[in-house]
């Protein structure tokens, strides 16, 4: 009995060692993570800790980490166990940047210079408030249930929905937020992100100012095989490049976000696994080297930080937006992008109108159907930063449905054949999308 009693302990040891080993690894992420989120949404949405806590920081193991914030110091701070503390700093014009122990914050910095519109028209193409307009084609019982079935009944913290809105022929036709949360509620669209990032190379190929089908600008490639990848196939996550992205564990991705000073070299320093245009590999890596490849095509990181802003997300009225940077001052853009739902869906109209913001062509009508036609790699499901339903991912709604998306089901998507863009904001990421777009299209009458 003494044998099997000492045995039994022995494996209980093995056991609770081994947890404990491979959840220490995670603490550094936990708590970058947890102080990261907190200091971004407190200072850029005014999200008191509290709500913080019990929503945007509590799933998974996330709920571990101890907070606190700093009004006076605009700091946040996060630690596991008492363990692994790390600190995320809020600078206006930035957001806020999870830092190191070296990082120096008294060193000046630089922030984008912002234009903001004082036009008179309605939305999406002014300030004022749109007025109600109804079409004969839409069945609104139908659509108003279809937005409200996104939403958790009273009592119910299932599908987790803060936000859905829906245009069509630029006008909204419905709009819902949750309790707390407001048109003016400014929220993270994470991966949505890259999908910004993406069009500026539409933007500068428009102004002839960069050939997407040439090797990409990298130094450190032109000595080995990877000088042969272009940003063409940096745009199409087909660059053969090695990367792992799973978020259950320390992974490449999650290394980057939470651990790395320049968050644009951690893709750019990985060897190459497969021959570029041969092998689809999502990677929010690729995301942060094209924002580093958009860096170095100006002479000045102010002009690189304003570049952003004016050519693209001041130029359509997203004055709500903010695109987070890195301990280098690089833009994050594989997932660091605020904006109100509305602005959100700004971007999902300026490709509708392929390019065309109010008589404005910001990138050549092409560019749209270039960031909306399946890459050889990905079975129909990824263009040029953008996902597709080419193949019927979401077996009841358009094939010519593409659209941005982000962690915890962020999606912004645009169907052309039906002049709609659909916008839906929340903290689930199993949300039931199929249903949502469904249950919008089916309210069009035939």
């Amino acid at each position: 009995m003494k044998k099997y009693l000492k045995v039994g302990l022995f494996l209980l040891f093995l056991i609770v060692g081994y947890f404990g080993y491979t959840n220490y690894l995670k603490l550094e992420l936990i708590s970058g993570f947890s102080a990261k989120n907190l200091a971004s949404a407190h200072f850029i949405d005014n999200r008191s800790q509290e709500v913080i806590e019990k929503s945007d920081n509590n799933f998974d193991v996330i709920g571990w980490a101890t907070n606190e914030i700093n009004e006076s110091g605009k700091y946040a701070t996060a630690s596991v166990f008492g363990l692994k503390k790390r600190k995320a700093i809020y600078r206006p014009g930035l957001g806020a940047t999870l830092i190191d122990e070296d990082f120096d914050i008294t060193k000046p910095y630089e922030i984008p210079k912002r234009t903001k519109s004082n036009s008179k028209l309605s939305f999406p193409y002014g300030d004022v408030e749109p007025k109600d307009t109804v079409f004969a084609n839409i069945d609104y019982v139908k659509l108003n249930q279809a937005v409200a079935n996104a939403f958790d009944a009273k009592g119910e913290n299932d599908k987790k929905t803060r936000s859905v809105l829906v245009i069509y022929k630029d006008k909204i036709i419905a709009e819902k937020y949750v309790d707390g949360f407001s048109k003016n509620s400014i929220l993270l669209g994470w991966s949505m992100t890259k999908s910004i990032t993406g069009t500026f190379f539409g933007i500068l190929q428009k102004q002839g100012r960069f050939d997407i089908y040439k090797p990409a600008p990298v130094r450190e490639w032109q000595n080995d095989d990877r000088k042969n990848i272009t940003t063409n196939d940096l745009l199409h996550m087909n660059s053969g490049l090695e990367w792992d992205e799973h978020y259950d564990r320390v992974c490449d991705a999650t290394q980057m976000l939470f651990q790395t000073e320049d968050m644009t070299r951690t893709q750019l320093l990985k060897p190459a696994l497969f021959k570029p245009n041969a092998h689809w590999n999502y990677s929010s890596g690729t995301a942060n080297l094209l924002s580093g490849i958009l860096r170095k095509q100006f002479k000045t990181h102010q002009e690189y930080l304003d570049f952003w802003y004016s050519a693209l997300i001041d130029k359509i009225g997203m004055s709500s937006m903010l695109i987070e940077t890195d301990m280098a001052g690089n833009y994050v853009g594989s997932s660091y992008g605020w904006a109100t739902t509305r602005d959100w869906s700004k971007l999902g109209l300026l490709y509708l109108h392929k390019g065309n913001w109010n008589g404005e062509q910001l990138f050549n009508p092409s560019w749209a159907k270039y960031v909306s036609t399946p890459t050889n790699t990905s079975n129909g499901r990824y263009g040029g930063q953008f996902w597709l339903n080419a193949n019927g991912h979401f077996p009841d709604a358009p094939r010519d449905m593409y659209y941005c998306s982000g962690f915890q089901g962020q999606m912004v998507a645009i169907i052309p054949s039906k002049d709609l863009v659909i916008v839906r904001m929340g903290l689930k990421e199993e949300f039931d999308f199929n249903g949502l777009l469904s249950g919008i299209a089916g309210s069009f009458k035939k």
